[in-house]
């Protein structure tokens, strides 16, 4: 498993009251699964928290007025952090101590990269966080989960080219092909970032697709 989930103030207590410990967990799995080896990170994990209801009806607001948003929302618990720097753990822990303190949600999620400098003397990335979360209390006194990810290399899992791929063509039956032909309904890309972003895409609906596929026969089975 390429993810770890730390609990700190009973926020485990917190979410099984809730009976949210197994949505959670899927919810960590399945973002690992789209994520993982991909470049886009920030559009692909907007896209699988709004598959999943974490997104709906303007809740991830944090101030009135105010263009501040969580990434996601659901019952009361909010998610935050950034997916490509440790050092969002603190900017998040605020974000959410502000919803905790005006009463808007019960508990938080921190999601980080488990990522660090190979060089760094100050322990694993589970230390670390312990012991942040150890120095910002009481500034920071909100039941909160973290979750670890290692999401790997951006674009390990896509073949990359160092010679950028043929623009589209248009094709033009009369004129004939002015460059390299294709099939209209085939699939070419700029350059390789943009193949790794529309591969990213397709895996993600794929994953959707068979989840949303998953849960009809669970239903139809009860």
């Amino acid at each position: 498993m390429s993810y770890e989930i730390l609990s700190f103030r009973n926020a485990d207590k917190i979410i099984k009251e809730k009976k949210m410990a197994k949505e959670v967990k899927q919810l960590m799995e399945y973002i690992h699964d789209c994520l993982y080896g991909t470049r886009f990170k920030s559009e692909l994990l907007r896209q699988a928290l709004t598959e999943n209801d974490w997104r709906q009806n303007g809740d991830t607001k944090i101030l009135e007025g105010r263009r501040y948003f969580y990434k996601g929302f659901k019952n009361r618990v909010a998610i935050d952090g950034s997916l490509s720097s440790y050092e969002a753990i603190q900017d998040a822990l605020l974000r959410l101590q502000i919803g905790y303190v005006k009463k808007k949600i019960d508990l938080g999620i921190v999601m980080l990269t488990s990522q660090r400098s190979e060089k760094s003397k100050l322990g694993s990335t589970k230390d670390l966080v312990t012991q942040e979360m150890e120095m910002l209390h009481p500034v920071i006194d909100l039941p909160v989960i973290i979750v670890l990810f290692d999401l790997g290399i951006p674009g390990e899992l896509i073949a990359e080219k160092n010679e950028p791929l043929p623009d589209k063509i248009a094709i033009n039956p009369l004129k004939g092909f002015k460059s390299v032909p294709r099939y209209e309904d085939e699939d070419v890309y700029a350059n390789a970032e943009e193949q790794a972003y529309h591969d990213a895409q397709k895996k993600l609906k794929s994953k959707v697709k068979a989840r949303k596929a998953a849960m009809q026969e669970h239903q139809e089975a009860a």
